[in-house]
């Protein structure tokens, strides 16, 4: 077990004539200890039916993989047999329910049962303390960790691992550097837990550039600081330097683990890179952890997140022992590709299967009705995640529902629900609105919008570029002009659009009227060639969001060179015909981009699978997956 070698493990156990509590225990702690947590489950199932005694720490290793599954009745009925075995109020075990109520988002009950810990430890400081932090509630943390540096307790160095995380959901960069220079002047710096556990805080703080110095100045890599980094970089976004640190502990002989492969994954997910997540996936194989529910998830998510939402759901079909994270993940890929029914029932069957919802499941239900046009559906889960589980809802739950409305062209219904809110509504809430009026062209409620959006987020250049295009829309060149020149004088950066598609294993990068491609010139006359067929079969390029007053033909020009498009021609140069085009595009695709891409798919016979900042788009035949509700 403790190699990870989970499967030779169990069969030696298995061959085993006579087992005792003790080698019992030694089982489920590896499976935790592997993140195996769907055999967790199975295994203290068959300890239970074979009349085995459980004791504390039995019900402490159960207690904290179910914690983890965020499974909270499942805990309960531990909870119970812990109530009816005499092991209750034992301080490991009310640690582990102090985590799993937490992580439950039950974080009253949880401190409950902290306080009943006579003399809590560093763990039981940490597990409340993480509690806080997991449901939002910094004051109560950040107290709670000066009550434990005020306790009189001494320091040393797994005192400081244990301590040094608490520090990270606060954006707390002071504290963890005062930590850092602690570390220092006990001589505790190189020591690999602690400087493992300083790179994970710094890479969540966004300061990915002090988590790789740590990382680098280290001796003796851990593969938990090798994960530490990866997971920092995914995290940042730094996609690149993920991949090619997994690569470079690939060379080294250095073996992953479910975290690391998690975090690649991940990665892959964020880039769109599906023949790396394939051989990721085929490297998963290997290692015998395609089952463990961590690693299924996170492939689940790789394949929908890279267009791939057979592959996802084929996957999801195997795995027997599934958990929320499971569930949520398959849910997700279907918002994300636009199969708002299939969400649903799948949603259903989560149900049955007994499993409870979470607020990410909701959140995720609710995206995927605003972007098939589900009101009615999306309003019931609203009220039912209210209502019947006792969610209370966050900010990005409030604005799927503006948005469920606004995409439905029931915007004043949308504006009266946002007034109607029960809290002072936000930058997510109206700028759903402003998006749904852009689709809908309704300039007098998106100036409205664009007045709270000023006020609220005065910095953020999109709000302002969308009312922009709204009054190009009508033709008030003089109104989009002048709210360009306050951009430029208030120096605001938009994000430049992008398009990433990947042939033959390797990733290319477009950008719009890109010519620094190699085979650029091949690329514009291959452009040139299909733009032609398409105007023969009725295409015509769609201007009416160019932001300048110029001459028809000039605003061809601008759209035609478009990135998404410079990546789809690319892509017919070099792909094998037949073959899917999948391009990834950093920002929402224009209407013009999105009508080319219809006729492309029907010029050329391919499939066109592209996903943008919202949604994924599978271009077919003339047609697109999302029936131009986007």
């Amino acid at each position: 077990m403790n190699f990870g070698m989970i499967r030779n493990a169990y069969k030696v156990f298995e061959s085993m004539p006579e087992t005792d509590t003790v080698l019992w225990n030694t089982v489920l702690s590896g499976l935790v200890k592997n993140c195996c947590l769907g055999e967790l489950l199975s295994v203290f199932r068959d300890m239970i039916e074979r009349s085995m005694q459980v004791d504390s720490t039995t019900l402490a290793v159960v207690l904290s993989g179910v914690a983890n599954l965020q499974e909270l009745w499942l805990g309960m009925s531990a909870q119970a047999l812990a109530m009816k075995v005499g092991c209750h109020f034992h301080d490991r075990v009310l640690t582990c329910l102090v985590s799993l109520y937490s992580k439950c988002e039950d974080v009253l009950t949880a401190r409950l049962l902290f306080d009943m810990i006579e003399s809590p430890d560093l763990v039981a400081y940490n597990a409340m303390i993480s509690g806080y932090s997991y449901n939002d509630k910094a004051d109560s943390a950040v107290n709670l960790f000066g009550e434990f540096l005020l306790s009189g307790r001494e320091v040393s160095s797994s005192t400081l691992v244990g301590l040094i995380p608490a520090s990270h959901p606060f954006g707390h960069l002071g504290l963890t550097m005062s930590i850092q220079g602690l570390c220092l002047k006990s001589g505790f710096l190189l020591n690999s837990p602690v400087s493992t556990a300083l790179t994970t805080v710094y890479s969540r703080l966004n300061e990915i550039e002090l988590a790789k110095r740590l990382f680098d100045e280290s001796s003796d890599k851990t593969l938990a600081s090798w994960n530490a980094m990866i997971s920092g970089y995914a995290q940042n976004g730094e996609t690149e330097m993920a991949i090619a640190l997994f690569n470079e502990m690939q060379k080294l002989d250095i073996r992953p683990n479910p975290i690391t492969f998690a975090s690649i994954l991940s990665a892959c997910a964020q880039l769109g890179a599906l023949g790396f997540g394939k051989w990721v996936h085929e490297l998963i194989k290997m290692e015998s952890l395609e089952f463990n529910i961590y690693v299924s998830s996170a492939l689940i998510d790789m394949y929908t997140k890279c267009g791939n939402i057979q592959e996802a759901r084929a996957l999801f079909n195997t795995i027997g022992e599934k958990n929320v994270v499971t569930w949520n993940a398959m849910i997700s890929g279907y918002g994300l590709h636009g199969y708002g029914y299939e969400a649903i029932k799948l949603y259903n069957d989560m149900l049955l299967s007994g499993t409870r919802p979470t607020r990410v499941t909701f959140l995720s239900l609710l995206y995927a009705c605003s972007h098939t046009g589900l009101v009615e559906e999306g309003e019931q889960l609203f009220h039912s995640m209210i209502h019947d589980y006792g969610f209370e809802p966050s900010s990005e739950h409030y604005a799927c529902m503006v948005d469920i409305l606004g995409r439905a062209g029931k915007l004043e219904h949308a504006v009266e629900f946002i007034y109607k809110m029960p809290k002072d509504p936000g930058a997510a809430e109206w700028g759903a609105l402003l998006g749904a009026c852009m689709v809908h062209k309704n300039a007098n409620l998106a100036r409205l919008a664009s007045n709270q959006l000023f006020h609220l987020d005065p910095e953020n250049i999109g709000y302002q570029v969308l009312l922009s295009n709204i009054y190009s829309t009508y033709g008030k060149y003089s109104q989009a002009a002048l709210l360009r020149n306050t951009i430029k004088k208030k120096k605001l950066m938009k994000t430049p659009g992008c398009t990433l598609i990947e042939v033959m294993k390797q990733q290319h990068v477009f950008r719009s009227s890109d010519q620094s491609h190699p085979e650029s010139k091949a690329i514009y006359a291959m452009l040139d060639e299909l733009m032609q067929k398409m105007k023969n079969a009725g295409y015509s390029t769609e201007t009416v969001t160019a932001l300048q007053d110029v001459e028809e033909e000039e605003k061809e020009q601008m759209v035609k060179v478009h990135s998404e498009k410079l990546a789809i021609a690319f892509a017919l140069l070099k792909c094998k015909k037949g073959d899917e085009i999948r391009v990834f595009k950093n920002l929402r695709v224009c209407l013009d981009c999105h009508n080319f891409s219809k006729f492309a798919s029907k010029i050329t016979e391919r499939v066109i699978i592209m996903r943008d900042a919202n949604r994924f788009h599978h271009f077919e035949n003339g047609a697109c997956s999302c029936g131009d509700y986007w």
